[in-house]
């Protein structure tokens, strides 16, 4: 948003945790949600589904179905599709899809299989688990890289503080023919702006981590369409 773009955010976690930092409130009603209660999402209006948060960040949370009944991953399909027939892509710079990174179910890849999303950025840490699962989304990017276009922009690390932790995200980036964006330092200035639902640039817009998230997002805008096949 400081660079001047519009933005998007499409939350694909049944969580619907996505945005509601931006919101700067408690988690949105999801599209499914709402679709229940209306009796179908042909009976839904965009502007049931998307809210205006801070800067005038568009958000919608795609939602799941209740613990242990039905498909989550569904639940983005169905978003993905009502959005484009409602025109929510329209007049949009970067439309953002937080997508589960533990979960390689065909719903949640949507955005992946479908060519909606062009790059992908995995958010990483030195973790082992963190590490698997990165390698994880790279083997799925790389099945529809060839099909759909999709490319792999690069990692993200959330650090953690484990031993060697950027050498190990640069070697991962390296192996999978990427390359690390961003180290993005832990601080606990993140728990701070959370517990007041707020993003760290809006609780903190001069501190030295409201800086890292605005180079990392200079970087990825830098980095459009060089993203590569893992």
């Amino acid at each position: 948003v400081d660079l001047g773009q519009r933005i998007l955010i499409v939350g694909c976690d049944p969580k619907a945790d996505s945005t509601r930092l931006i919101l700067n409130s408690k988690a949105q009603d999801t599209v499914l949600h709402l679709a229940a209660q209306e009796g179908s999402v042909e009976d839904l209006e965009l502007q049931d589904v998307l809210k205006v948060g801070y800067k005038g960040i568009k958000c919608v949370e795609s939602g799941g179905p209740e613990p242990g009944v039905g498909c989550a991953g569904r639940g983005v399909i169905t978003s993905i599709n009502f959005l484009e027939e409602n025109g929510a892509y329209d007049d949009v710079d970067y439309v953002s899809y937080d997508v589960l990174g533990d979960v390689v179910c065909g719903g949640f890849a949507m955005p992946i299989r479908e060519g909606k999303a062009q790059e992908i950025y995995i958010v990483m840490s030195g973790e082992m688990m963190a590490l698997y699962a990165a390698n994880n989304i790279a083997k799925g990017i790389l099945k529809y890289a060839h099909s759909g276009g999709v490319r792999l922009g690069g990692l993200i690390c959330n650090e953690r503080q484990t031993d060697r932790e950027l050498d190990l995200a640069e070697a991962l980036a390296s192996r999978l023919n990427s390359k690390l964006i961003h180290f993005v330092p832990r601080d606990n200035i993140v728990q701070h702006a959370e517990l007041r639902k707020m993003s760290v640039i809006h609780y903190a817009p001069d501190s030295k981590h409201a800086g890292e998230y605005r180079a990392l997002a200079e970087k990825i805008h830098a980095n459009s369409g060089q993203g590569t096949i893992p």
